[in-house]
């Protein structure tokens, strides 16, 4: 990997932005997906592991990858299904191998299916989520886990009954902490703030833990009422001897090679982490300000590389995740250094300063993770939207309401659905234009096709076609038209050779057989 030491200085501080959202989110992703406190280092190594290894091996210049919310209930199911987390891991590395598979036959084509109004829906449902989902820590309600996606949670509340018990029982130390940590990010938003450049290398979210560890400090000798403890406060498990910092380790146990379900669980993992990877890859790409396009089949390679890495030392299972990524763009993040450079941070500072992590209130994070939401979920891109044509915005706000009330993979599957019905509708009411003339005192009529005529346009063309009045002229113009299905160029042959005679039309044809291809 190239280092481009121009853009390092933005890379850098974009780096730390990550490393303070990742932290809590695979924490939080680790409890969730293992139901064990001490199984929270498993979401650290495949965080690091996303960041590191996956960030060499992957040329998505702004994507991060780490452990994902999204794999929570599979990842929780498969543990309880195979009975052991180590048969687990070994599912883990499995799945990876599939999906090195999957790169190398260049299955990554299919993220170029998904509508641009489908994934910026996406995007836009990821942000207001994120906002509902941060609002009881910011508050102090930490009952959920920080990096929850899900509507339903497992105490019985789901993501909007938890925003009245938050109100009603939130903790004022928290909330002082959080409204002083968005303060502060309002203010580095503003142009006063980007013209100095000290912080322009140090970010605003590092700002925000430092005041977070220092207010709930002198909370300690002013207000001790207000200071914010236990599960209020990152939770990183902390090695005393480098011995007790490497059981965190956990080898898969290959005796279970011969289990049918560790190969059920590991083709569901590769093809959802492969699926959620694709999505964020095209998200990435579409909030990347220089447009750069990711190989998707080199992606799938990486991920695919990192899984098998994660399992093999005891790691979650790890895909691009569009929470990290975004906060990496929005951060000024230009090249993957900033990625692998968050992975570093995320090793060093597990090994070597976890006590002093451990200080880090939840609620200054959950102001930063608000930031992040906020910028997915602007109001401008609904105006946006909504003024680029009726149908994308239909698709867009489906797609929207439809993840906030499921989840990511079936949102974003109605949400296709949705597009694609567009799609054929459009394609079924103009699949061409007939206009008429008259030329030497007589009626010629030109029908022209689109530019791509399928067989859903059968029909509405034969109709055309039968609609023609006797003795006219008829000209059928496919010279725009690069794709006309074998149905469709069949029923115009049938009609320029026989019906168009019993009619007495006199029928011709423009660059249409030349640009024919049959389906």
């Amino acid at each position: 990997m190239k280092i481009n030491l121009e853009s390092v200085k933005n890379d850098l501080p974009a780096g730390l932005v990550v490393f303070l959202v990742a932290l809590p989110l695979c924490l939080g992703i680790a409890l969730a997906s293992t139901g064990r406190p001490d199984l929270l280092f498993s979401g650290i190594i495949a965080g690091i592991v996303g960041g590191i290894v996956v960030g060499l091996l992957s040329n998505s210049p702004l994507g991060v990858s780490g452990p994902a919310a999204g794999l929570v209930v599979i990842v929780l199911t498969a543990i309880e299904k195979l009975g052991s987390f180590e048969a687990f891991l070994l599912a883990v590395v499995l799945a990876g191998i599939i999906q090195v598979i999957l790169g190398v036959v260049k299955a990554g084509i299919i993220a170029y299916f998904f509508p641009s109004s489908v994934i910026k829906g996406m995007l836009t449902a990821i942000g207001i989520i994120l906002i509902l989902k941060q609002i009881p820590h910011a508050l102090g309600y930490d009952e959920d886990y920080l990096g929850s996606i899900e509507i339903e949670q497992k105490d019985g509340h789901n993501m909007f009954s938890e925003l009245y018990y938050a109100f009603k029982y939130n903790t004022i130390g928290a909330v002082v902490i959080s409204l002083i940590s968005l303060l502060v990010l309002i203010l580095f938003e503003t142009s006063f703030m980007k013209k100095i450049k000290l912080f322009t290398f140090l970010p605003g979210a590092l700002i925000v833990v430092f005041i977070g560890i220092l207010v709930n400090y002198l909370f300690t000798s002013f207000s001790p009422e207000l200071v914010v403890s236990g599960k209020h406060l990152v939770q990183l498990p902390a090695a005393s001897t480098p011995k007790e910092f490497f059981s965190f380790f956990t080898l898969p146990d290959f005796s279970f090679i011969t289990n049918a379900e560790v190969y059920i669980v590991a083709v569901t993992l590769a093809i959802v982490a492969s699926l959620e990877s694709l999505l964020c890859v095209e998200a990435t790409d579409k909030l990347d300000p220089w447009k750069r396009r990711t190989s998707t089949n080199k992606e799938l390679i990486a991920q695919g590389v990192g899984n098998i890495a994660s399992g093999l030392i005891g790691g979650l299972p790890v895909t691009q995740v569009i929470v990290r990524s975004s906060a990496n763009i929005n951060s000024g993040g230009k090249t993957k250094f900033s990625t692998i450079f968050h992975g570093v941070i995320l090793l060093l500072s597990a090994v070597f300063i976890p006590k002093f992590l451990n200080l880090i209130p939840l609620s200054a994070l959950a102001a930063i993770l608000l930031m992040v939401g906020y910028k997915l979920a602007k109001p401008q891109i609904f105006i946006q939207m909504y003024r680029l044509s009726k149908l994308q915005f239909i698709a867009f706000l489906v797609t929207i309401i439809a993840i906030i009330s499921t989840d990511l993979l079936k949102g974003i599957f109605i949400g296709m659905v949705v597009a694609i019905f567009y799609v054929i509708r459009r394609n079924y009411l103009n699949p061409s234009q007939l206009t008429k003339e008259t030329i030497d005192g007589k009626e010629v009529y030109k029908l022209t096709l689109s530019e791509e005529t399928t067989f859903l346009n059968k029909a509405s063309i034969a109709k055309t076609l039968d609609e023609i009045p006797e003795n006219s002229t008829l000209i059928i113009d496919g010279e725009k038209t690069f794709f006309i299905a074998y149905d469709v160029l069949e029923n115009i042959q049938e009609f320029v050779n026989y019906t168009s005679k019993l009619k007495n039309i006199s029928a011709s044809t423009l660059g249409i057989k030349e640009k024919s291809i049959n389906s």
